[in-house]
């Protein structure tokens, strides 16, 4: 599944929907936090919930203040069809990858480092283990630092309370 980043809705943690695109929002924050002093880390994740039919997705851009907390953007989308674990997860990885890569250049350009987290379980008798490989594979292939649960917050813990 794949929606552009213009049919994308992003909003803050606290509902406020964003009246830029996510690219112009995140170069403003990025600006206005390193001018208050702070070094900053962008984490992007994705997690989904699946509802009988349909799968809800929530992809999260945390954005750390270095011991000063940080915030988020979020983007919500659905998707009505069935589908199995495997798929769902890579699904999460792309959504997290797509925004990464529309992102990276910006990050770099202000010295801030990008962690892609995919909320899959490195023990393998969990279900979404089966996807592990593929996932760190494509997220490293991009160039792109990869972590995983127990590692992977942006996905296993924000992107998860906003699905």
């Amino acid at each position: 599944m794949h929606i552009s980043d213009d049919k994308k809705k992003w909003r803050r943690l606290d509902g406020t929907p964003l009246q830029q695109s996510i690219i112009k929002s995140v170069e403003e924050a990025i600006v206005r936090e390193t001018a208050a002093g702070f070094k900053l880390k962008a984490c992007i994740g994705t997690d989904s919930q699946v509802y009988g039919d349909r799968v809800e997705y929530a992809t999260v851009i945390v954005i750390l203040r270095e011991g000063r907390g940080g915030f988020m953007f979020i983007s919500n989308t659905k998707e009505r069809r069935k589908i199995g674990i495997k798929e769902r997860m890579l699904n999460e990885v792309a959504m997290s990858i797509d925004i990464a890569y529309k992102l990276c250049d910006l990050f770099e350009n202000y010295g801030v480092d990008l962690e892609v987290h995919a909320d899959i379980n490195t023990n393998p008798q969990f279900k979404s283990n089966k996807a592990l490989n593929e996932a760190m594979g494509y997220i490293l292939s991009m160039g792109f630092i990869f972590k995983a649960k127990p590692d992977a917050f942006a996905s296993s813990s924000c992107a998860n309370k906003v699905v």
